[in-house]
């Protein structure tokens, strides 16, 4: 007789009967989901468990890949490809669109995942690329992309119900369209369920940082970070927000230190991406507030931004990577990405590199030149509002710098009006 297949919590069949290997994935996909620490060391404990479990090797690599080892993913991916042939049609399917993403085909990966979730729509595995602000269709480069990536979570409401991490991707959505009544309800849900998602509580702090509440986002995270391990892959970038409240709300001294203790490199493990764009993003924020440039800080992340993301070609990474040359006056290597960008979002790159240097040699007019026509399209450059703000905040500088503070106070009130509130706009001299 033919014993009944295990099940994802998804009820998805998986190919082993190892109960230890199915409780191990089933533990992975969740710290997965929730950003917290362990993700990789669950999967390994899967395969060990069952060699055969291609699933198992596939998430392995995944998880390695969003933790910044994307070197020790190779390993994995060829054995879940070797074990491929002897899963389910639903295994084999996610397993071609991890190969896709794990070798950089990006556009074939977001094709697969729409296909495949017509067959298996509650494969929260195979749809999570797809999510995001940092996912495929947030780094797709496209206008729009930010209507795509609700668009593509909303027909799923029916599948997945109150599932925690549903709810917590479609409120993410939800909140960079500003439909932020609808993305509390489905955040506050989703941290209910499952109160120790990183994710969650990210994405509770952005619905405070659109909302403008400073202080409740500041109490809101340093709570709940008490309890999150510095291995977790969210704590450089929750601490990067809770580095720009504290500055905001004049706790400069505690600004740096969050600083100095979980951002800048050597300081956090990553991943990568985290470290050479908040980095970055916080140093110009804390300059903008009013205080002193930093350069040997500017040029530690402009060295790091060269060893890991010198030809990165994404353009998010790119924003923060010709800042950081801009700013820490490297105008050679700064130069090379002006000349030949590249990437989907490479028509953008000159502009925001001449801005930024433009900046950085107090040429305040030129700076906001460059930079004001990225403005109305810079959601193509992904990441999130509360990043790419950044860009409006920069004009808003500029033109303060330049005598034209009347200008400046109606271009960000138009743009970020809840930013205002409280103590103002974090512009020194606004």
């Amino acid at each position: 007789m033919k014993l009944p297949m295990l099940k994802d919590r998804y009820g998805n069949e998986l190919s082993t009967s190892s109960v230890a290997a199915r409780d191990a994935y089933l533990a992975g996909v969740d710290s997965l989901m929730a950003a917290t620490p362990g993700m990789d060391t669950a999967f390994q404990t899967a395969v060990t468990a069952d060699d055969g479990f291609a699933l198992g090797h596939i998430s392995l690599a995944r998880a390695k890949q969003l933790l910044g080892r994307g070197h020790e993913a190779k390993g994995p991916l060829a054995r879940a490809k070797e074990l491929a042939a002897g899963a389910t049609a639903r295994e084999q399917s996610q397993i071609a669109i991890f190969d896709r993403i794990l070798t950089g085909q990006g556009v074939a990966a977001l094709e697969a995942i729409h296909e495949h979730m017509k067959s298996w729509p509650r494969d929260a595995m195979a749809l999570a690329p797809a999510t995001s602000v940092f996912g495929l269709i947030g780094f797709s480069g496209k206008v729009g992309r930010e209507v795509d990536q609700l668009a593509i979570l909303e027909p799923f409401e029916k599948h997945y119900g109150d599932d925690w991490w549903y709810r917590t991707q479609l409120a993410f959505a939800q909140i960079e369209l500003r439909k932020l009544d609808e993305g509390q309800r489905n955040i506050d849900m989703a941290l209910a369920a499952y109160p120790q998602s990183a994710h969650a509580a990210h994405i509770r702090g952005h619905l405070f940082y659109e909302s403008g509440e400073r202080e409740a986002g500041l109490t809101f995270l340093t709570d709940w970070m008490k309890d999150y391990s510095r291995d977790g892959l969210m704590h450089c970038h929750n601490s990067w927000h809770l580095a720009l409240w504290s500055m905001e709300t004049g706790r400069h001294a505690d600004a740096w230190r969050i600083y100095d203790d979980a951002l800048r490199p050597g300081a956090a493990w990553g991943p990568q991406i985290n470290v050479a764009t908040d980095c970055p993003a916080f140093l110009l924020r804390a300059e903008m507030a009013g205080e002193a440039r930093q350069p040997d800080r500017w040029k530690e992340i402009a060295d790091y931004a060269t060893k890991w993301f010198g030809k990165s070609g994404l353009g998010f990474v790119d924003m923060h990577t010709v800042l950081a040359y801009a700013m820490a006056g490297d105008k050679a290597t700064l130069a090379t990405f002006v000349e030949s960008p590249r990437g989907a979002t490479a028509d953008m790159l000159p502009a925001m590199a001449r801005g930024f240097e433009a900046f950085a040699d107090g040429d305040w007019t030129r700076a906001a030149d460059e930079i004001t026509p990225l403005l109305d399209t810079h959601e193509r450059l992904g990441g999130s509002r509360a990043q790419r703000d950044l860009l409006e905040y920069v004009v808003t500088t500029s033109l303060a710098r330049a005598g034209r503070a009347a200008e400046a106070r109606e271009l960000i009130s138009s743009r970020r009006p809840h930013n205002g509130k409280g103590n103002g706009f974090p512009v020194a001299g606004l």
